[in-house]
C-alpha cells in the first residue's frame, strides 16, 4: 500500500508508521472538539454540539470502527445558531452545550431578536446508543413560533477512511427508510455484515425524510419545549441483542451511563491536593480514564484513545495499568487479563505475530475484517510483550496475590520464551524487531512512525533495530518476574531470569553507552551501528533502573537541559538534532506519557529537582490548555504570554496521557507498595508549591492505608497518616 500524500490544499500527512499515516485538514486545525466514550462506541462532536460531514475529520458517531452518524446539525429557521459556550461533564458522562438564536428575520423585518431563545443541547451515550436532548426556553415578551430542523446522514465510513486510507471500493449503503419518528440506514459490508443505523425522535418531527426532521415549536413568554432523538448503531446480531434493556430516552441513557461511570470509579484510591491546578488535572484525568475503561467479563479493558485508537492496544493499555497501578490495581489484573486471552499462538507473518507475543492492537471495521488492513488482531509491537511481564510483576508485588500469579503464569512463561526465541532474533543478547509484512508498521516500538529512529546525520536506521528503551523494559521485567519466580517456589528460574538481567545489563551498556559524548544511543540499527542521537528513550531507560551510576546521572542531567526541556515538559528529540522538528509526531514533540516515565527515572537518579519541573510543566500545560492532558503536544520553547502549541491530530482523550498525572504523583511522593509485606513506603517525598496531597483508601495488598503528604518548613514534607488497616505499614525517609 503507498504511502498516503496530501490530497489537497491544507491537508499533509502528520502521524504514525509507513503506511498509515493520519490525514490532517486545515479545517481541523480550527475547529475545538468534545468527546463521548462508552465501550466499544465514542463520539466526536465540534464544540457547537453539531457533526459537521468532512471526509477527513473524526467527526460522528462511531461504533466497532466504523461511523453510524456522519452528519447531524441543528439548524433554526435554516439559520445556523450561536455559539455560546460547551464542556465535557466532569464525570465524562455527557457533552453539555448551550447557544442562542441570531437575528432571524422575515426580509428586512426581524422577526425574533438575537439572544430571545435560549438553546440547551445535551449527548450522552452507553453501549452502542448515541441520546440527544434539545431544550429551548423562550425568555422574549411574546410568543415564538419556530422551525428546528435536524439534518442528518450516515456513511458507514471505516475509521481508517477518515484517517486517510483510499480505498477501491466502499460499502453501499442498502437500504434508507423513513417513517413516522423513525430513520434507517442499513449497509452490507464487503465482509458481509450488516451494519444498521436507527433515527428515533420523541416526538414525531412535523416531516421526516432519509435527511432531515422538521420540528414546528410554539413557546409562549417564558415556555419552554424540549425534544429528543436517538441513534442506535448495530453491527450483527449480537449488538441487537444487548440493546433491548437499554432505555430509550436521554434521561435513562444518561442514568445508565453515569451508573456504569460510577462502578469503574469505585474500584479507585482517593486523591485530592489543595494545589488547584493539579486538583483540575486530576479530576480530569479520572474522567477520562473511567470514560476509556469498560469492564467485560476477561477483566477491564482500556481503549487506548479518541478517536484515532478507540480499541485494545497493548503497550498503551500496559502502561496506563502501570501508571496507576498504586491507585487502582484491579486495572493492571483486568489488562493482564484482557491481554493474556489474546496473547499469540502461532507463526503468521502477516499479522507479524509469534507464539508468546502479546498483542499490538485489535480492529472491528470492514477493513480489518476484510484483510484491507492488518490490523483486525496485529502483533507489530516489540515492547508489549516485555511491558506484559513487567506489569504481571509489578502487579503481584502491590497486590499480594499469588493466586493471580498462579492463574496467569503459563502465559508468563510463553512471554519469556518469545523474547528468547523470537525477540532476540541474532542471539547477541538484545531484542530487535523487523516487519514481517510490508503492510504493517515499519517501526515496531512507542516512537513508531515511519521516520522516528535516525542516526545523527538524519539517515533512518535499517532493520532490525534494537531500541533502547525496549532493552530496560526487558530487563526490568525479568527482574520483577523473578521476583514472583522466587515467591512461588521456582527459584531456579529466578535464579537464571537474575542472571539474564545482569548479562543484558552489561551488553546494553557496552553497545548503547557513548562515553566519549555522555550520550545513551537511542538505538542499533541492523549493523548494529548506535544512533548516536538524544531522545526521551534515554528517561525511559533510567525509569526502568538499567543505567549504572555514572550513565544515569549523566542522562538526569542532560534531560532538563534547554535543547530537552521545552519549559513545557521533556522533547522527545534534543532540538539539537538533524531530524528535530517541534511539529513532529515523535521527532521534537512533548508527550505527557514519556515524560512521567522521565520523571520516574529522574527521581531513581536523585534528580529531585527534575522531578518537580516536569511535574509542574504538565500541570501549568494543562492549566494553560483549560483541559487534560492530550496525547501529546508540539514542542516549542516556552515564551511569555504563549500557551503550549496543540498537536493537530492528537487523541484526546487519551489513556497514558491521562495516566501520567498519576505517575508523577507516584514519583514526586518517591513511594512504593509492598503487598507481601504490607508496606507503605516514602522516601523523600516532594510537593507541588504551596500544597498538600491527600490519599485516601491507598490500597495495599490486602490492607489500606490513608495519609495526608503536609509541606514543612525546609522546602520538604511530612507523611501523616490518618487511617489504615492493622497490618499495614507505613514508613517515610523525610
Amino acid at each position: 500500500m503507498p504511502n498516503h500524500e496530501p490530497s489537497g490544499p491544507g491537508e499533509a500527512p502528520s502521524q504514525t508508521g509507513k503506511d498509515y499515516t493520519i490525514t490532517a485538514s486545515g479545517v481541523s486545525s480550527r475547529r475545538s472538539t468534545r468527546s463521548l466514550a462508552a465501550d466499544g462506541s465514542f463520539a466526536v462532536f465540534e464544540a457547537g454540539g453539531d457533526i459537521l460531514e468532512s471526509r477527513l475529520e473524526p467527526l460522528g458517531f462511531f461504533h466497532r470502527d466504523t461511523r453510524h452518524l456522519s452528519r447531524f446539525e441543528l439548524r433554526l429557521s435554516g439559520e445556523l445558531p450561536y455559539y455560546l459556550n460547551s464542556y465535557v461533564s466532569d464525570d465524562g458522562a455527557e457533552v453539555c452545550v448551550s447557544l442562542t438564536n441570531p437575528d432571524l428575520r422575515d426580509g428586512d423585518h426581524i422577526k425574533l431578536r438575537r439572544d430571545s431563545l435560549q438553546i440547551e443541547r445535551d449527548w450522552a451515550i452507553f453501549g452502542s446508543r448515541l441520546t440527544h436532548r434539545v431544550l429551548l426556553r423562550n425568555f422574549s415578551m411574546s410568543e415564538v413560533t419556530i422551525l428546528l430542523d435536524l439534518v442528518f446522514a450516515c456513511d458507514f465510513a471505516d475509521l481508517f477512511e477518515v484517517r486517510g486510507v483510499t480505498r477501491d471500493r466502499h460499502a453501499q449503503i442498502q437500504a434508507c427508510v423513513a417513517a413516522g419518528n423513525r430513520v434507517e440506514f442499513a449497509c452490507r459490508g464487503r465482509d458481509r455484515l450488516l451494519r444498521t443505523s436507527y433515527l428515533y425522535f420523541d416526538p414525531a418531527p412535523e416531516w421526516l425524510t432519509i435527511r432531515a426532521a422538521r420540528f414546528q415549536l410554539t413557546l409562549p413568554p417564558g415556555g419552554e419545549q424540549q425534544l429528543e432523538a436517538e441513534i442506535a448503531a448495530h453491527a450483527g446480531e449480537s449488538d441487537q441483542i444487548r440493546q433491548a434493556a437499554v432505555p430509550r430516552n436521554f434521561a435513562g441513557v444518561l442514568a445508565a451511563r453515569r451508573a456504569e461511570l460510577d462502578e469503574t470509579t469505585a474500584c479507585w484510591a482517593g486523591v485530592s491536593t489543595n494545589n488547584e491546578a493539579l486538583g483540575r488535572l486530576i479530576r480530569w484525568s479520572r474522567a477520562d480514564l473511567a470514560m476509556l475503561t469498560s469492564q467485560h467479563p476477561g477483566g477491564y479493558r482500556v481503549l487506548a484513545g479518541i478517536p484515532w485508537f478507540a480499541t485494545v492496544f497493548g503497550r498503551d493499555s500496559l502502561l496506563t495499568a502501570l501508571s496507576t497501578l498504586w491507585l487502582n490495581p484491579s486495572l493492571g489484573v483486568g489488562t493482564l487479563r484482557t491481554l493474556a486471552q489474546r496473547q499469540a499462538s502461532a507463526v503468521n507473518p502477516e499479522r507479524d505475530e509469534q507464539p508468546g507475543k502479546i498483542i499490538h492492537e485489535l480492529r472491528a471495521g470492514e477493513m480489518a475484517n476484510t484483510g484491507e488492513i492488518p490490523f483486525g488482531r496485529y502483533y507489530g509491537s516489540v515492547d508489549s510483550t516485555p511491558l506484559f511481564l513487567l506489569l504481571f510483576g509489578r502487579t503481584v508485588q502491590q497486590t499480594g496475590d499469588l493466586e493471580l500469579a498462579a492463574e496467569l503464569w503459563p502465559h508468563v512463561e510463553r512471554a519469556l520464551a518469545w523474547i528468547e526465541e523470537f525477540g532476540d532474533r541474532d542471539g547477541d543478547g538484545l531484542v530487535e524487531y523487523l516487519a514481517e509484512t510490508p503492510r504493517g508498521l515499519m517501526n515496531q516500538g512507542w516512537k513508531d512512525s515511519f521516520d522516528a529512529i535516525s542516526h545523527a546525520d538524519g539517515r533512518l536506521a535499517e532493520a532490525p533495530i534494537a531500541l533502547a528503551e525496549v532493552q530496560a523494559y526487558v530487563y526490568a521485567g525479568y527482574l520483577a518476574v523473578a521476583d514472583v519466580a522466587d515467591r512461588t517456589r521456582r527459584a531456579a528460574l529466578a535464579s537464571s531470569l537474575r542472571e539474564r538481567a545482569a548479562r543484558l545489563r552489561a551488553v546494553f551498556h557496552r553497545a548503547f553507552w557513548i562515553e566519549d559524548d555522555q550520550l545513551l544511543a537511542l538505538a542499533l540499527d541492523a549493523a548494529k551501528r548506535p544512533c548516536r542521537v538524544m531522545a526521551s528513550n534515554a528517561g525511559q531507560c533510567l525509569a526502568m533502573g538499567l543505567l549504572d551510576p555514572d550513565p544515569a546521572r549523566a542522562v538526569a542531567e542532560r534531560l532538563t537541559r534547554e535543547d530537552m526541556f521545552s519549559g513545557w515538559g521533556i522533547r522527545t528529540l534534543s532540538a539539537r538534532e538533524r531530524r528535530y522538528n517541534p511539529m513532529s509526531y515523535h521527532n521534537g514533540s512533548i508527550w505527557p506519557h514519556d515524560n512521567a516515565l522521565c520523571a520516574e527515572g529522574l527521581r531513581l537518579a536523585g534528580h529531585c529537582g527534575g522531578v518537580l519541573r516536569v511535574a509542574e510543566a504538565l500541570v501549568e500545560a494543562s492549566a494553560a490548555l483549560h483541559d487534560s492532558l492530550p496525547e501529546l503536544f508540539c514542542g516549542f520553547a516556552r515564551a511569555p504570554h504563549r500557551s503550549p502549541v496543540p498537536y493537530p491530530v492528537a487523541c484526546h482523550p487519551q489513556a497514558w496521557a491521562s495516566a501520567s498525572v498519576f505517575l508523577l504523583l507516584k514519583s514526586l511522593l518517591g513511594m512504593s507498595v509492598d503487598g507481601f509485606a504490607r508496606r507503605l513506603s516514602f522516601d523523600h517525598p516532594l510537593l507541588p508549591r504551596n500544597g498538600w496531597i491527600r490519599l485516601s483508601k491507598l490500597p495495599v495488598g490486602r490492607g489500606f492505608a490513608s495519609l495526608v503528604v503536609l509541606p514543612q518548613g525546609d522546602g520538604g514534607a511530612r507523611v501523616e497518616v490518618l487511617d489504615k488497616s492493622p497490618d499495614v505499614e507505613v514508613e517515610s525517609r523525610e
